[in-house]
């Protein structure tokens, strides 16, 4: 890829303002009678998928749509991509609207589902993509440009004249993330991209795309499990937890907000290991001192409680360092606390929806 990145006038090319979607789901009675009667009367109950998310992501982010299964996170790339209308809110991409507009913002941005396809199940991939071609009306300069690229890095010519029905999941995917980006769009949502692909096509993929942000400021949405995707290619995340946004900033802002951090260090002293683990626990009160392999030492300590100068200030009296250092938090455990959290609010706020219940409360506040 090549070329002048791309500018935009506007400072966000995607903005959510208090975007709602709502589902209407049947209830079912339990049992043989309960089903019977289903038949004749059903009962219905909202569910709330997206609770009034708003947020702006700037023309040429990368940014990470994160969140637990049934968060909220497909459902608000539908909205974006215009497979759906919010129930009430608006989002805008490159300003359309895209549940209005869909034509017209489809032209304009690329789409990977995981599981749902882009491509024609009876034709083979470079058909495909001659069809994409001709949709999208690609320039043959862009066009060949694009397709020696995914030779070079997805080794697109080797899936041949196979109908796409008959790929595995990994070749499938290979195509569908070549596909979003055959025509250089402004936009690329991925949302789980990497199923079914090994470590040399995850990192091949997360080169094409950050190649294709450098290159062209192709704004970047990726919704993954995979922290691995994550941390190669976002530089921002936005964080959702049953429908709504609890963190919006970069990726370094998010590992910030970790609970614990940690420090692993080599010494040269002969202090037996099980002496210098109590040593380090009985002067920093509230740490968790283990051995880490190799004669390293590894001390966890709660972040409101200690910083890593204070640690490390420590250490340097006590031991005779060799090597030392602190690595980045965790991405899977910070995100891990924050769902959890999430999580003890809803139990806290059931109970004490029971017990208003109990005591004669409306529950209504």
């Amino acid at each position: 890829m090549s070329g002048a990145p791309r500018t935009d006038a506007a400072r966000h090319v995607i903005v959510a303002e208090s975007l709602t979607k709502e589902f209407r789901v049947a209830e079912r009675k339990p049992g043989l009678l309960g089903s019977l009667a289903t038949l004749f009367t059903r009962e219905h109950r909202i569910v709330r998928a997206v609770d009034g998310v708003s947020f702006a992501i700037p023309a040429g982010a990368k940014t990470a749509y994160i969140g637990a299964n049934g968060a909220g996170k497909s459902t608000t790339i539908k909205m974006l991509t215009g497979i759906m209308t919010p129930t009430s809110g608006r989002c805008l991409v490159a300003g359309i609207e895209p549940y209005r507009k869909r034509q017209l913002n489809a032209r304009s941005i690329g789409v990977v589902f995981g599981q749902r396809s882009q491509l024609w199940w009876d034709l083979s991939v470079p058909d495909s993509f001659r069809i994409l071609r001709r949709i999208y009306d690609i320039p043959e300069p862009v066009y060949r440009r694009n397709l020696a690229l995914y030779r070079e890095l997805l080794d697109i010519d080797a899936l041949g004249t196979t109908p796409v029905r008959q790929l595995s999941l990994g070749q499938r995917m290979r195509a569908e993330i070549a596909a979003s980006l055959l025509h250089d769009p402004a936009v690329v949502f991925w949302d789980e991209p990497t199923i079914g692909l090994d470590m040399v096509l995850k990192e091949a993929v997360r080169v094409l795309v950050n190649r294709a942000n450098h290159e062209l400021g192709t704004t970047v949405v990726l919704t993954s499990h995979d922290i691995g995707d994550i941390a190669a290619i976002c530089d921002s995340a936005l964080v959702v937890d049953r429908g709504r946004v609890v963190h919006q900033g970069s990726i370094h802002d998010l590992l910030r907000t970790a609970d614990r951090r940690c420090v692993t260090f080599d010494h040269r002293d002969p202090l037996p290991a099980r002496a210098a683990l109590d040593l380090i626990e009985r002067g920093l009160p509230g740490v968790r001192a283990s051995e880490d392999g190799g004669g390293r030492i590894r001390v966890d300590y709660p972040a409101g409680l200690f910083t890593s100068r204070q640690v490390l200030a420590f250490l340097l009296e006590r031991f005779d360092l060799t090597d030392c250092y602190a690595p980045e938090p965790d991405l899977e455990d910070v995100l891990r606390r924050i769902y959890g959290r999430g999580d003890k609010a809803q139990e806290q706020a059931e109970a004490e929806g029971t017990a208003r219940a109990l005591s004669g409360g409306s529950g209504v506040r």
